[in-house]
């Protein structure tokens, strides 16, 4: 007598454990990424006149704020509550220069507790990060 092995419960039980460990794996990568903020507030020196104003802009739209324009593409808080790093990655452009070579005055990833690792530079204004939230 010739045993037949049933191939059709063997897929279904490989099919199942594939599944299974594709949504274990996507389960456990989905905690560990860094969600962005919604919110980033700014702070923005008006060289000039010694003038600070504080602006909240929605991470993705553009801003405009005098002669700049700007735009805060992702925005981190860190989940680690004894020394807080708040990070963002701005995009800003000068309105009054019409130099089509050079497209942004900033460009980088900027950090709330160290401006200067990545400075901001403008004869007119400085930006500051000041903390991001949803």
């Amino acid at each position: 007598m010739l045993l037949k092995k049933n191939i059709k419960v063997g897929k279904v039980k490989l099919l199942l454990l594939t599944v299974f460990n594709f949504l274990l794996i996507n389960n456990l990568l989905a905690e560990t990424i860094q969600k962005s903020e919604t919110i980033a507030e700014l702070s923005v020196l008006d060289k000039v006149s010694s003038k600070n104003t504080n602006i909240k802009i929605q991470v993705g739209e553009e801003f405009s704020f005098q002669n700049l324009s700007i735009k805060v593409l992702k925005c981190y808080n860190s989940e680690f509550d004894d020394d807080p790093e708040v990070t963002a990655f701005m995009q800003v452009k000068d309105i009054s220069i019409d130099n089509n070579d050079k497209v942004f005055v900033f460009n980088d990833w900027t950090f709330a507790s160290s401006p200067s690792i990545r400075p901001f530079d403008h004869p007119v204004y400085d930006v500051w990060l000041k903390k991001c939230y949803s």
